[in-house]
C-alpha cells in the first residue's frame, strides 16, 4: 500500500514559493499529496512594480505586509494549496531587506532573530504536518538574501529538534523527516535561456548576465532531482501573476518560459540535502521528491 504523502516548503517571503516550486506544489496536489507551505515573512520591504500602489511601501504606510498575504492566499488558490502558514503567525517576523539597508538593522527582522526562537515556530508544524519530505534553500539562500539564508537555517534547526523525542513535548510528538531539498537553478538552463533570448534579439538586463556569474545558477552536478509539471506551468504562471506587486512575467528573468519552453519553469530542480537518493535505475536523477520512500 502506498503511503500518505505529506511535503513541507519554507520559504523566506511570499512569491518566492511560486518561483522555484510553483510547478512542483500544484503536482503534487493533483496527485493527492498533502502540501504545506510555510512563508517566513510578509514581505515587508519588497520593491514595488505596481505604481497604484507605493503608497503601501515600508516609508509610507509600510501596509505591503498585508497585501502581500492577499496576493499569497490568491497564489495559492491557483496552485491548489489549501494548507498554507505564516510562521509564527502574520508579523511575527519582519522582511529584513538586504544586508546594509537600514531595515536589516532593525531588531524585529527575520535576519536578526534569535534562531532557537524561529524554530521553535517550526518545531510543531512540522510535528503536526509529519511529513516526509521537506524543501527550502541552500545555505547561501539560493543567492544570498539574508531572509533566505535564516529560513535555511531555520529549517534545518527545526527539523533537528522536531526528531527529538525528549524536545519540547508540549510541541507534538517527535518526527524524523526523511529526506531533505534545497531548490536550484541549473546553469545550464539559465545559460541556454540567456543564448536563445539574445539570438531573438532581447537585449535588456538579464540577458546582458554571464550565466556563470549569476548568484542563484547552481552547477549541473549538485542537481539531484528533476520533478517534471510541465502540465502545470498555466497555474504556475498564474500564481506567480497573483503576486503583481512583485512579478512581471512579461519580461527579465520570466521571460526564460517564452524563450526555452515549459522545460525552463515547468521542470523544477532541486538538490538534495537530507536522506538518500533514489533515481530510477539507469537515471542520473530522481524524478520524484518522495522516490525511495514508498
Amino acid at each position: 500500500m502506498r503511503m500518505d504523502r505529506r511535503l513541507l516548503l519554507v520559504h523566506a517571503h511570499p512569491d518566492d514559493e511560486c518561483i522555484a516550486t510553483g510547478a512542483t506544489m500544484a503536482k503534487y496536489v493533483s496527485e493527492g499529496v498533502d502540501v504545506t507551505l510555510v512563508t517566513c515573512t510578509l514581505g515587508e520591504e519588497g520593491e514595488i512594480l505596481l505604481p497604484e500602489l507605493s503608497h503601501l511601501a515600508s516609508d509610507q504606510e509600510d501596509a505591503l505586509g498585508l497585501h502581500r498575504r492577499e496576493e499569497l492566499g490568491a497564489a495559492m488558490a491557483e496552485l491548489g494549496v489549501t494548507d498554507w502558514r505564516l510562521l509564527g503567525g502574520p508579523g511575527r517576523f519582519r522582511d529584513s531587506g538586504m544586508i546594509g539597508t537600514p531595515p536589516n538593522e532593525r531588531a524585529d527582522c527575520f535576519w536578526r532573530t534569535d534562531l532557537l526562537a524561529a524554530a521553535i515556530e517550526l518545531v510543531p508544524v512540522i510535528r503536526e504536518v509529519r511529513p516526509q519530505v521537506v524543501v527550502t534553500y541552500d545555505d547561501f539562500g539560493g543567492y544570498g538574501h539574508p531572509d533566505h539564508i535564516q529560513a535555511h537555517r531555520v529549517t534545518h534547526y527545526a527539523i533537528a529538534l522536531a526528531a527529538g523525542a525528549t524536545f519540547r513535548t508540549d510541541l507534538g510528538p517527535a518526527w524524523q523527516v526523511s529526506k531533505v531539498y534545497w531548490t536550484a537553478f541549473p546553469r545550464s538552463i539559465i545559460k541556454a535561456g540567456i543564448e536563445a533570448m539574445r539570438a531573438q534579439g532581447v537585449d535588456d538586463e538579464f540577458t546582458s548576465m554571464d550565466p556563470d556569474d549569476l548568484p542563484f545558477a547552481c552547477d549541473d552536478a549538485l542537481v539531484t532531482t528533476a520533478i517534471d509539471g510541465q502540465g502545470f506551468l498555466p497555474a504556475k504562471m498564474a500564481a506567480l501573476r497573483a503576486h503583481g506587486t512583485q512579478v512581471s512575467v512579461d519580461g527579465g528573468f520570466f521571460a526564460l518560459a517564452d524563450n526555452v519552453g515549459a522545460e525552463a519553469f515547468g521542470i523544477e530542480y532541486f538538490r538534495l540535502a537530507g536522506g538518500t537518493a533514489a533515481p530510477a535505475p539507469g537515471e542520473d536523477r530522481e524524478t520524484d521528491l518522495f522516490a525511495g520512500l514508498d
